[in-house]
């Protein structure tokens, strides 16, 4: 009966004329193809699909100032959304366009560049298969195609499609976009003119995002997750806590807490678990190892300015490594320069007076922009006169000064850099006399994974880079809170009566034991100030870090092969800090704090030895009696690079 009803009502609408079939579609309002009515902009936007050898095509932003001819093209190739980095404001001026977002839109816009930015293959825009850090084809790389081939048949592309260049092309970027230039450099297009890798991505296991000495960086499994998730970073990283030391130790081991996120269906990140040592799948794609060898033989081609930030929290390595590995090939002197900054990652790019307390007096990220990186690309792209550039222009804390500087290091500088052993001595002193017999042999503290030790000070935020977060400034944090605490031994000096001036890498000389068979050592050396400063009140007694890193034990003998430690057993520890280019002035002490945990950004050691501890048990992880020797024959020290 209901059914024969509704049939009933279905019919008397059909034939009142509003039936179901009478019923249309509203037509789009979209045109089919919408142009912009660009006529008033002050430049000209294409966007193309450029095609590779091997069929996918790159998306590809090309923005030409209108008018140009003859111009130089600027491309960065990136993985974070070529349409975002050109369309920062709603505006028809170039610069407006590009800033905020872009790194170098001063320049571009007073140097009539064309701006290129292409997504690399797999990333929003453009089609094919995404791999983290794509090595070059070999043993790691069966297929045709990686960044280097993309990047030559791009510039090939370009300097047949775009009239109103000159057929001259310079290649910069930071971070992964400064990884993209090195893979250019491997086997260079002819119209490559000029390279600015700017804090690149180098070496992932030594020093640069992923792993130092060993010790994985656990609060990069956000970026992993975003980055390899989707092809345009839609799944975003979730915690549920406040402090992410809490949401770290809770979780337990890192593996653990990437499990619970789904991260085993990311190929990277199972990779990264499968080789927690130095082995061949990270020694085979480290930048600097290639361009130093069978990818970069003989000189160096193309005139390349590398950029290193002193206060570089994710690529404080790779920089400084891929000058030492090309400066052999820079056989006339002409083609190689760097450049050091008071920065933190990529902040060459932006406003550089100041890095959380620290006050520089000039704005040196402007300074380099125009007294350096314009220079260098003016003459290199658009045939201008000879940039007046030394071969490192280095930026000295402390001082707050640009040195002109023959070499880096600074052998050569009139009388060359001396390595002074500052040894840790009874009492919790540092100097430079060695130590002599008799006292307490050691100083130890317990380390108790359960309770590490906080990188920075709590609640710890996310890792984030918007005006909300401070992740980029934490190298400069204060460190008197580590200094305080019991499971952190904080050696200092007496008050220096003249300035100390270093420049280079310090290395860290531990003779240490562990009542565990396992253990991590994290060394810091620190410029402590003088408990009043009348300039800026806030910075007496301030512990600033100068150059710190972390060892993961298991490594001593072997980098490719960990091997538990004897508990108990003194056992020599040497690694090398990040460069610093420094002078602790009058006044200042000499601090070197030593610990073994750094916490939640790198993972924690158990201290008890297991084959992988990206999947430590919770039974694993035990508390250890750590001993730092500083007798005669078992002396810990710090040899810091001091210019005369």
């Amino acid at each position: 009966m209901a059914f024969r009803w509704i049939l009933g009502v279905v019919a008397a609408l059909l034939a009142a004329g509003g039936g179901l079939r009478a019923q249309g579609t509203l037509p789009d309002e979209r045109p089919a193809d919408f142009k912009v009515a660009s006529g008033s902009w002050d430049h000209v936007r294409r966007e193309v699909m450029i095609p590779m050898r091997d069929g996918v095509k790159l998306k590809t932003i090309i923005l030409v100032p209108k008018g140009a001819r003859d111009a130089p093209i600027l491309l960065t190739r990136t993985p974070y959304n070529a349409a975002e980095q050109t369309g920062h404001a709603a505006s028809p001026r170039l610069g407006a366009v590009l800033q905020g977002y872009d790194n170098v839109a001063d320049l571009i816009v007073e140097g009539g560049y064309i701006r290129v930015i292409q997504d690399i293959r797999g990333k929003y825009g453009s089609e094919g298969g995404y791999v983290m850090n794509r090595p070059l084809r070999g043993p790691l790389n069966p297929s045709a195609v990686d960044h280097s081939t993309d990047t030559w048949d791009t510039l090939d592309w370009l300097v047949k499609h775009v009239p109103e260049s000159n057929g001259r092309v310079g290649i910069l970027g930071i971070s992964y976009d400064g990884f993209l230039p090195l893979m250019a450099l491997a086997d260079p297009h002819p119209a490559l003119k000029a390279a600015v890798p700017m804090n690149p991505m180098v070496d992932g296991w030594r020093g640069d995002d992923w792993f130092h000495h060993g010790a994985f960086r656990a609060q990069n499994l956000s970026y992993i997750y975003e980055q390899q998730a989707t092809r345009a970073n839609e799944a975003k990283w979730w915690t549920g806590f406040h402090d992410d030391y809490d949401l770290f130790l809770k979780a337990g081991s890192t593996g653990t807490l990437a499990a619970s996120r789904g991260m085993e269906q990311l190929g990277f990140w199972r990779k990264i678990t499968e080789h927690p040592a130095y082995d061949a799948f990270w020694r085979e794609q480290a930048m600097d190892k290639i361009l130093a060898g069978r990818a970069g033989k003989g000189p160096l081609k193309v005139p390349t300015l590398l950029v290193h930030s002193l206060y570089d929290a994710e690529d404080i390595y790779g920089a400084l490594a891929v000058w030492r590995a090309l400066k052999p090939k820079d056989t006339g002197g002409d083609r190689l320069f760097l450049a050091m900054g008071p920065w933190s990652h990529g902040g060459e790019i932006g406003e550089g007076s100041s890095l959380g307390p620290l006050r520089f007096g000039q704005d040196t990220a402007l300074q380099f922009r125009r007294e350096i990186l314009k220079p260098f690309l003016d003459q290199h792209l658009k045939g201008a006169a000879k940039a007046d550039l030394p071969p490192v222009s280095a930026f000295e804390t402390g001082t707050n000064t640009w040195k002109r500087l023959p070499a880096w290091p600074l052998a050569g500088e009139g009388s060359a850099v001396r390595a002074t052993p500052f040894y840790l001595g009874a009492g919790l002193t540092v100097s430079t006399a060695a130590p002599m017999a008799g006292g307490a042999p050691f100083e130890e503290y317990v380390s108790d994974p359960a309770k590490p030790v906080p990188f920075r000070a709590r609640p710890i935020q996310a890792v984030g880079y918007d005006a909300a977060h401070t992740w980029p400034q934490w190298l400069t944090d204060d460190q008197r809170e580590a200094s305080g605490r019991t499971d952190v031994l904080a050696f200092v000096s007496e008050p220096l009566k003249e300035p100390l001036r270093i420049a280079g890498e310090p290395v860290a000389n531990l003779v240490a034991s562990t009542s565990g068979t396992d253990s991590d050592w994290v060394v810091k050396v620190i410029d402590v100030y003088p408990d009043e400063v009348s300039a800026q009140p806030a910075m007496g007694g301030y512990q600033l870090m100068v150059s710190a890193d972390i060892f993961r034990g298991r490594y001593r003998e072997s980098v490719e092969t960990p091997r538990a430690l004897k508990p108990g057993e003194p056992l020599v520890y040497r690694f090398a800090l990040p460069a610093a280019n420094h002078v602790f002035l009058p006044g200042h002490r000499v601090m070197v704090q030593v610990q073994s945990t750094w916490f939640p950004l790198y993972e924690r050691n158990p201290q008890t030895f297991v084959p992988n501890i990206f999947f430590a048990r919770p039974g694993d992880y035990r508390k250890a009696t750590q001993r730092i020797y500083h007798a005669p024959g078992q002396a810990s020290f710090v040899e810091l690079p001091v210019v005369p």
